[in-house]
């Protein structure tokens, strides 16, 4: 089912669209009908740069599935971050972390 929320945020990275790299300043995340994926329903995600015209886009379409295994496995990698100082728990208190990626 097609909730219609959105979740937009200010980004920094860099994307590859249309052959050459770019920075990416936006984010749009939701859940709805893919246009291209072979789902019902897909997360999508739609990197921009809107200082560049809307063709600086990045567009994906995830299930759902996949969607939470990259969700997972972006969580696992920014634990092995040795530049990370502190991070949010889950409970969204700041907590620092051990070398080991266990929070303390």
């Amino acid at each position: 089912m097609c909730t219609y929320e959105t979740a937009t945020l200010p980004i920094s990275g860099s994307g590859k669209i249309a052959g050459e790299w770019v920075p990416v300043t936006d984010a749009t995340v939701y859940f709805d009908h893919p246009v291209h994926a072979p789902e019902t329903h897909t997360l999508n995600i739609d990197f921009r740069n809107p200082s560049r015209g809307a063709s600086c886009r990045l567009a994906v379409e995830l299930s759902r599935e996949s969607a939470q295994a990259l969700a997972r496995a972006i969580d696992a990698m920014l634990l092995t971050d040795p530049d990370r100082q502190q991070e949010h728990s889950p409970e969204g208190s700041l907590a620092s972390s051990s070398p080991e990626g266990k929070v303390r």
